[in-house]
Parts: structure tokens; sequence; C-alpha cells
């Protein structure tokens, strides 16, 4: 790929200069770092214009396309009146609001909102939370989780404890507390002949036998509702969330729900486990949360933990912070994007577009080396016969020469655009990467 003196320079002196996330670095020696200069749409422009459909809404946040403009004009707003203050002993209206809707959006049975900076964060506060309810009332044996088989919740050292991918766990196993794994409903791990609701019912049971032994010492079970991302976009019914709900319930665990990737749309509902007809203990959310404009996360959680937690005594509050909770410029973009939603009437219209992009990809999910092609909501993904080593890296770079930005995660190729996408370029992103697959 040949580039201008000015991608050149960028290129040169970002490798230098900024040590990139989940990257081997010498591998930039000889795989392109692409210098992004602008932004529009599904798009994103390097310094000499080429473009590159984001069919990972850049790592899975970026919902409405890149420089929405009500977003946009959402911060312009509110930098004429407020950037941030602490929310220590005070609070701001973007703060107040935003917490009022996203309560709003479980119906109210999830009240109180705690804020964060990022996915990894909300995963540590509602593992906190966690804990320390059952310490305060009177159980602190309650200090062990459970997680699911693969299951990726961050990488800080209380999430990486409960999350099960190797590339990312195993280095820092010394540093980490153990937790324990149950088997995945992923129903592509099914035996023949097996539904993915019966695979679900099965795993539940898995998880039940756990409970049964483990109860008086588990504090709460961690999923990712509906699909695991980082494990390979696993899928599996929602019958496993609400047997987990009602296993949590005999047994006196909490549920928490991941959904930092699998909330605010992405799966078919606003939330994943809305699917399930069921209400988890802790929501943790984060990622899509401001549109992709800005870091942020929350966990939202019940009356009966807030109040486990309301005492004269201070340590028996939740003693947990960073300096930009409950940012304003980022709760105004987190409300410009809730605001999106209703105008557009997103979910309805993400329904159809799945539809689209489904019977798009038709020729792509027939190809001889394709396997176990699937979707859920605004999500797609296969995985690569006789994919070979480095597969990953090659498909990345091959598609970025078709103006397309792929990111698999080992022989396991997904889609998650952002909701702008339209009928043409989902046309596109499916014929150019079935033409990848005949290439290779």
């Amino acid at each position: 790929m040949q580039t201008s003196t000015r991608n050149t320079v960028l290129l040169t002196r970002s490798r230098t200069a900024v040590w990139h996330p989940c990257t081997q670095m010498k591998q930039h020696e000889t795989l392109p770092i692409i210098p992004v200069a602008r932004a529009q749409g599904c798009w994103l422009y390097d310094c000499d214009g080429r473009r590159y459909l984001d069919a990972v809404s850049s790592w899975w946040v970026n919902l409405f396309g890149h420089a929405e403009p009500r977003i946009n004009a959402a911060l312009i707003d509110q930098l004429q009146t407020l950037e941030h203050a602490m929310l220590a002993g005070f609070t701001h209206e973007p703060v107040v609001q935003l917490s009022e809707r996203l309560s709003a959006l479980t119906g109210g049975a999830l009240g109180h909102c705690f804020y964060g900076s990022d996915g990894a964060s909300a995963t540590e506060i509602a593992l906190k939370m966690s804990f320390h309810y059952w310490r305060n009332r009177g159980r602190p044996a309650k200090t062990e989780f459970v997680s699911l088989a693969g299951s990726y919740h961050g990488e800080t050292l209380g999430a990486l404890s409960v999350t099960d991918v190797a590339l990312f766990k195993d280095t820092y196993a010394p540093l980490l507390r153990a937790s324990s794994q149950v088997p995945s409903p992923d129903w592509r791990t099914a035996a023949p002949g097996v539904s993915p609701r019966e695979h679900a019912i099965a795993c539940a049971q898995a998880l039940e036998r756990h409970l049964e032994q483990h109860h008086a010492s588990t504090a709460a079970l961690i999923v990712e509702p509906l699909v695991q991302g980082a494990t390979g976009m696993a899928m599996y019914d929602a019958e496993y969330l609400r047997q987990a709900r009602l296993l949590c319930d005999r047994y006196g665990v909490h549920l928490i729900a991941d959904e930092i990737m699998t909330g605010f749309g992405r799966t078919g509902s606003f939330f994943a486990h809305e699917q399930a007809g069921i209400v988890p203990d802790f929501l943790c959310l984060s990622k899509g949360i401001t549109g992709g404009y800005l870091p942020l996360s929350a966990v939202l959680t019940t009356d009966r933990v807030y109040e486990a937690f309301y005492d004269d005594e201070i340590t028996r509050g939740f003693l947990h912070s960073h300096s930009y909770t409950g940012n304003a410029l980022a709760c105004r973009a987190a409300l410009a994007t809730l605001d999106i939603f209703e105008q557009d009437r997103v979910i309805e219209t993400n329904r159809k577009k799945s539809a689209q992009m489904t019977a798009l990809t038709r020729e792509l999910a027939a190809h001889p080396r394709v396997r176990d092609f699937r979707n859920t909501g605004m999500i797609w993904a296969f995985e690569v016969d006789a994919a070979g080593p480095d597969f990953g890296r090659r498909l990345f770079e091959a598609a970025l020469k078709h103006e397309l930005l792929l990111r698999p995660i080992g022989n396991t190729v997904y889609f998650m655009p952002p909701y702008s996408i339209n009928e043409e370029e989902m046309a596109l992103l499916a014929t150019r990467t079935l033409e990848l697959l005949d290439a290779a």
C-alpha cells in the first residue's frame, strides 16, 4: 500500500511514541498502522483520502457512525456550561438525567447508577459491590465468583480474574484471584442433534451442580448475555439466562449482566437480558453508551443492594471512585445517544437492517470454507476452515486493500458495523469479504 509523506511521517511517529493496545509492536515493522485523518458515517479516512468501512464500529463502540451531527451538537452545547465537576459531594444535570433515563430503561428495577470510565472498570465495580454487599449483610464467606468458559470481562486484575481467554489471562495468572468457570451455552459446542435451547438447559444444569456445592462461598455469577464477544462471538439461547436467574435466586447468588458489548441495541433488543425476560442484580454498561465519543461506563443495581450500603458507618459505604466519575461531557454524549434511539426508532430499524444484511450474506454463509455462520441482532460471525497461521493478521491486511476494517478473532470473522450502515454499504461489506475468502 503506497503512502504519502504525511501518512508515512504520522505512522513513524506513532510507532515511536504510542504503545498500541492488544498489539505486539514488533509486528508493525511490516504490518501497516493506518493514520486516521478524519471519519464520517461508517468510514474512516487516512491522510491520503483512502477510506475504510468500519465494520467493527471501532472496537464495538461507534453506534451511529462517526461525526454524528446530533451528538456533536450536544457536546458543543455542553461545553458552554460545564465540562466536568467532581461527583463526590457534587452533582450536575447530565449525570442525574442519564441515571434516571437508564433506570427507566430497566422499568425502574435497577434504580441506582454508579459510574466508571470503561468496561473493565464497570466489571470491577460490580464485583466489588457484590463482595461488599455480602460482607455488609453478615456473610463474609461469599467472596468467590463464577463465569462462563471462554468469558471476557476486561483486562484489569479483577476483571481478568473472571475472564477465561488464555491470550489475555495466562501471563498475569500469578497476580489474579482464582475464579470458577462453568460450561458455556455456546451452541457451537452442542452435541449433534442437540438444539441451542437444549444445550442451554444442559449447561444450566452444570451451573446448578456448581452452585449446589459452592453457593455458601459464591458472591456472584457474571455473564455476557446472549453473545460472548472476545472468545469468538459465541452465541447462545436466552433460556440459559432464564435458568441462571432462577438458580441465582435459589442459591442466594448475585447475577451480574456484563452488557458492555451486548447492550444498547446490539443484540436486537435494547438490553440483551430483556430477551430472557429477566432482571440482573447488576448491569454493566459501557462501549456504545456515548455513541463511541467519550469513555464512560455505568453499573446499575437494585434498591436491595443500595440499601445494604446505606449506613452511618463510612466503611459500610461503597468506597470506589475515579477522578472523572460521571463526567458531564460524557453523560451529555450518552443522553444524545439515548435521544437518537428514540428519534430514529433504532431497535425497530435495526431489526430490518439485520434481516437485510443476513440476506446479503447468504452467498458468504454458503462458502465452502465458512462454518457456523451465525447472527444475533447487529452481529454476524463465522469461522474460516483451514485458516492457517496468522490468519487474522493476513485477513486484516488484505481487507484494508479492499476498503474494509475487519479484525478477526483467531479464525473467527465478525461484522459489528455502526447502526447507520446503509444497504449499499452492507452489500459492499458482504461482497468484498466473499472476494477475500475466494482469494485467500
